[in-house]
């Protein structure tokens, strides 16, 4: 079992920047691809950004040049810097992982660990 906390959501202006921290337990993570989804009020649950167990990155069009996910497997984290942020991105955060290659990694369903969300908020 992988148990995922994430950290990090609050309050921003437009503009600003968040970092989300995903913090693992139970198992390395090093081993697992993770990623980061979000959900805003009355919508489904989205791709944002995933890093695979080797390192390679994944992003939905609307973040890129503005997110980055890491990794740091000595600490056991994903991260996502979010910069430039937009009202649009206002949402719950959810890191998610799956043992070895996600495969179509912005697909929710394979993945088998969930974090239980945070909050971003972004003001305009």
């Amino acid at each position: 079992q992988v148990h995922l906390v994430e950290s990090g959501g609050g309050l921003v202006q437009a503009g600003g920047s968040l970092r989300l921290s995903c913090a693992a337990s139970g198992r390395a993570i090093s081993s697992y691809s993770l990623g980061w989804f979000r959900q805003a009020p009355g919508t489904e649950r989205e791709f944002v950004a995933a890093i695979s167990w080797s390192g390679t990155t994944y992003y939905t069009d609307s973040v890129k040049g503005r997110f980055t996910i890491s990794r740091d497997n000595t600490k056991n984290t994903v991260y996502l810097q979010m910069r430039s942020l937009k009202s649009e991105d206002t949402a719950v955060y959810y890191c998610a992982a799956v043992q070895y290659g996600c495969g179509r990694c912005s697909y929710d369903g394979q993945y088998n660990y969930w974090g239980q969300g945070t909050q971003v908020t972004v003001s305009s």
